[in-house]
This record gives C-alpha cells, sequence and structure tokens, in this order.
C-alpha cells in the first residue's frame, strides 16, 4: 500500500529523497517498460499526460520537476483529484524518466486492458492487426498510431514484441497506444481464435505474394506484421489465406514494418469508403 498519500491534486507535495516509494516505483516502472503489478503505466511529457487526460485515464500519480512548476499548475486541474502531485528537484526526476532531455512532467496512469476476445470483438470496422515479433519501439508505436487513425479494430502482440507500454512505444504512439485495443497473446493462439471467428488470415512478404491493391481486405481480416530483419516467420505462411506484397523498387530490400503495416491499413480504409 503507498503511502503519505496527499488527494489535492491542486498542491504539490514536494519531495527531496530518491528513495521515495512514488519515485521508485515511476522509475522501476520506465526501467521494466511494462505494466505494474497494480496495471499502472509510466509515461512522460506534457503531450502524452494530456493524451492521458483526453483518453479519460485514471491517475495515481503526477510528477513534475521543479524547472517545469509554473506549467504544473496550468496541468493539474486536468487531473482527478484522487492522483498524488509530487515535485522534485531536476536531478531527482532527470533520474527517474529515461529521457536525455526530460520536459519535466510524468505519470503513472492506470491503462486499460483487454483480453484477445474483447480486441477481435472491437466495434471499428478495420482488421485486427497481430504483430510477430515487432521489436522496434518506434516501428510499433507507428503502427498502433496508425491504428488508431485508419480504424483498426485492434492489436493481438505476439511472443517477442515489444512491450506496447514502453515508454518510447507510447511516445511514437503520441498517445494512440490509450485508445486502441491490445492484447499480449502468441501465435497458436491468436490463429486459433481467429479461425473461430471464421476471420480471414494474411500475412506481410516482401518479395511474394498478391500485389497489395488486388488484395480484398473489406472484409473480416487479420494482417500478421513481422520482425524487422526477418519478417512474419515462414512456419506461418502456410496457415494464411493469402500473402500481401506491398509493391516496391528493387533496389530496397524491404519496407520498415511501422510503414508496411501503415499502408496496408490505409488501403484498407479505402476500400472500405
Amino acid at each position: 500500500m503507498r503511502t503519505g498519500s496527499h488527494k489535492d491534486s491542486g498542491r504539490l507535495r514536494k519531495i527531496e529523497g530518491r528513495h521515495n516509494s512514488l519515485v521508485k516505483e515511476l522509475r522501476q516502472a520506465f526501467s521494466r517498460g511494462e505494466l505494474t503489478g497494480s496495471g499502472e503505466c509510466a509515461i512522460e511529457g506534457f503531450r502524452i499526460v494530456e493524451e492521458a487526460v483526453r483518453s479519460g485515464l485514471r491517475f495515481s500519480a503526477v510528477f513534475f520537476s521543479e524547472s517545469a512548476e509554473p506549467r504544473a499548475h496550468k496541468l493539474l486541474p486536468q487531473i482527478a483529484s484522487q492522483s498524488e502531485a509530487l515535485l522534485l528537484p531536476d536531478k531527482l526526476f532527470s533520474g527517474a524518466v529515461p529521457s536525455q532531455s526530460p520536459q519535466g512532467v510524468a505519470a503513472l496512469v492506470h491503462a486499460r486492458s483487454f483480453s484477445a476476445e474483447e480486441v477481435i470483438g472491437s466495434s471499428s470496422a478495420g482488421p485486427i492487426l497481430v504483430i510477430a515479433g515487432v521489436q522496434d519501439p518506434g516501428n510499433l508505436g507507428t503502427i498502433v498510431r496508425s491504428a488508431e487513425a485508419f480504424g483498426a479494430k485492434g492489436i493481438l502482440l505476439g511472443e517477442g514484441t515489444v512491450s506496447v507500454y514502453n515508454s518510447k512505444v507510447v511516445r511514437a504512439s503520441a498517445g494512440s497506444v490509450f485508445r486502441v485495443p491490445t492484447a499480449k497473446t502468441t501465435m497458436d493462439s491468436a490463429i486459433e481464435l481467429l479461425r473461430s471467428k471464421s476471420i480471414r488470415l494474411f500475412a506481410t512478404s516482401s518479395h511474394k505474394g498478391v500485389a497489395l491493391r488486388e488484395t480484398d481486405l473489406s472484409g473480416e481480416a487479420a494482417v500478421f506484421i513481422g520482425n524487422e530483419g526477418s519478417g512474419v516467420n515462414k512456419k506461418l505462411f502456410t496457415q494464411m489465406d493469402a500473402l500481401i506484397m506491398i509493391p516496391h523498387s528493387t533496389r530496397v530490400e524491404s519496407l520498415n514494418a511501422g510503414v508496411a503495416a501503415s499502408i496496408l491499413l490505409y488501403e484498407a480504409a479505402r476500400q472500405r469508403d
């Protein structure tokens, strides 16, 4: 249980020591890049914190550096009254967050959790993305942002994929990670569940398959996006209904995973219009 709770978010409680329990929790959450045991995600930066507010997330604690205090009082009224509001010396704040040039605000927020069944049952009309081993946080953040922009149902995160709560993923998603339904699963479980719902399965391929413009993505579909280096595991290809190729110059070996997913999602949205 957290101690020293201060329920008035309109006031900042000054913290001097790095051993404060909330500061330690923030530091550990950023270090692990996963949800805490109580389902909280560590976030930083004014824009990302504002996106969390806009998304209706519940804050457990918000942290400001002393140099950012003037901006703190503009943000505090937007945060629910039950959250902690802490003011840290700049050096202590910098040691708790991963950014090289921190903006002076960070927070612990309760992330929404989904099961694979809930992702598949989302009301959006777009395809489901199944991420098969994307490891670059920037790529996954881009995919999540494009998923929201182009109306994907949601995202299933397979084994070997970077955590969607990694701070770099959250930042690259520009806050979309707070709103796009995502769930961790395994490739075998994902395929079994998708098949049980009669959802067509597609995988991306750099050099073979049906050209994207000739692929029907207007109905119920799931698209598998593979690892940046090796793509979708070839063992999965035999379980797909079709492979999709995005035509591009032969001078380029393959497309960035985030770019490929974004092009696919745009085409699926275009076909639905």
